[in-house]
C-alpha cells in the first residue's frame, strides 16, 4: 500500500497542494493502479505477440496527383494582394540579411 508520506512527496514533486481528504483518495488511488499493475505482471504472455501500437493503423492518404493550374483563381488572388510582382505576391522582410 502506498503510504501517506509517499503521497505528500509525489504532490511536492508535482508541485501540487492536497487537502487531508484528497491525500486519502490519492492514496487510496495510487494503491489501487499499482495492485492492478501486480495482477498484469502475474498474466502469462508467452503466446502472445508484441504490439507495436494499441490500435492497428494504416495510411489512408490519397495518392499525390498534380493538378492543371486555375489561372482564373491564381490572378483572383494576386488581385486581392495589396502588392505583387512579377505574379508574385510581396510581404515584408522576415529576416534582415547582415552584410
Amino acid at each position: 500500500m502506498v503510504t501517506r508520506e509517499q503521497v505528500e512527496h509525489i504532490a511536492k514533486l508535482a508541485r501540487i497542494e492536497l487537502t487531508d481528504s484528497e491525500l486519502e483518495k490519492f492514496q487510496k488511488d495510487f494503491s489501487s493502479i499499482l495492485d492492478y499493475f501486480e495482477v498484469l505482471k502475474n498474466l502469462d504472455t508467452s503466446n502472445e505477440s508484441p504490439l507495436t501500437h494499441a490500435v492497428l493503423l494504416s495510411n489512408v492518404a490519397r495518392e499525390d496527383v498534380a493538378k492543371d493550374p486555375d489561372i482564373d483563381l491564381a490572378q483572383e488572388l494576386l488581385d486581392m494582394a495589396p502588392t505583387q510582382d512579377q505574379g508574385f505576391i510581396q510581404v515584408k522582410e522576415v529576416w534582415k540579411r547582415t552584410p
